[in-house]
């Protein structure tokens, strides 16, 4: 380990809550929900508005993403370099909001509102994904998000440290900050252009590109249902979206679907690649460090 290294703040630890949910593919069905949250802010929405390529590079830029959050968990020394080459990304963003005002990508009350809805989401979807959480499954998810977010580089005196002042903290940026950004409606339509997938294997691609038109609709709706279903419900009231009692038993329903489902898929269908390959290193240590430990060796 290099000496930097091992100053470095440490990533969550190998068989926490989000050693389990992080990698798994229903983490990938919560992460709208998370962004939509995040731009919801209007300093936030300008940043990604004026600078990122979700347009223009939607498929790229989520594969990227992906990664980083990945590495955030399952990267050990990298998860570390991965926080600081985000704030080297992070900080030449700046403008002028919706608002009229100045804003830096990189200010303590914008970067840690990015990583603070993380724990929001995860806490609302996982009882509809997963199961309700435990009190003990909250209060360890809210611990590993913190350590998260020294790992991307943001101070503790930035962000609240229990559960207690998260909540109080949460509420007031709803009250005061969250509004439905140009940003948020665009993730939220249904006639937004999206291009076809410029990813995997070539074959899959030339297909998915002839039925993009057919494929788009409904793909767009599902989105929406689900961005906004998994959003908290203080959330979604905040940032105007509706959501009926007809929509909350579809969700159940398919919530129902997907615990039953999930769980008995074998690892290589159920985890994502790295966080596959982290957890299979796990095992082979803890068996390497069994064998050493045994008795009469």
């Amino acid at each position: 380990m290099s000496t930097s290294a091992a100053h470095d703040p440490a990533p969550p630890p190998p068989g926490g809550v989000l050693w389990s949910l992080a990698g798994d593919i229903r983490g990938l069905l919560m992460l709208p929900a998370a962004l939509t949250l995040q731009v919801a802010h209007p300093a936030v929405g300008a940043g990604v508005d004026e600078h990122s390529v979700f347009r223009t590079d939607p498929w790229g830029r989520g594969e990227r993403s992906l990664r980083s959050l990945q590495l955030w968990v399952y990267g050990g020394e990298a998860a570390a370099e991965e926080g600081r080459r985000l704030r080297r990304l992070h900080a030449t963003i700046r403008g002028t909001d919706a608002r009229g005002r100045r804003y830096h990508a990189l200010a303590p009350a914008n970067y840690a509102w990015v990583h603070a809805t993380g724990f929001p989401v995860f806490h609302h979807a996982y009882r509809y994904l997963v199961r309700p959480m435990t009190e003990a499954q909250e209060r360890a998810l809210y611990a590993e998000w913190l350590r998260v977010g020294r790992v991307l580089g943001i101070h503790d005196r930035d962000m609240p440290q229990t559960i207690e002042e998260f909540w109080p903290y949460y509420r007031k940026t709803l009250a005061d900050e969250i509004e439905a950004t140009a940003v948020v409606r665009e993730l939220v339509a249904t006639d937004s252009p999206v291009l076809p997938p410029d990813r995997g294997p070539l074959p899959l691609r030339l297909v998915l590109r002839v039925l993009w038109p057919v494929l788009l609709p409904p793909l767009a709706r599902f989105r929406r249902f689900l961005t906004i279903g998994l959003l908290p419900p203080d959330a979604r009231e905040a940032i105007g979206l509706e959501w009926t009692d007809e929509q909350e038993r579809k969700l159940r329903r398919f919530g129902s679907v997907v615990r039953a489902v999930v769980p008995a898929l074998p690892e290589r269908l159920r985890y994502l690649p790295l966080a596959r390959e982290a957890r299979r290193e796990h095992r082979a240590q803890e068996r390497r460090l069994s064998r050493a430990t045994r008795p009469g060796r």
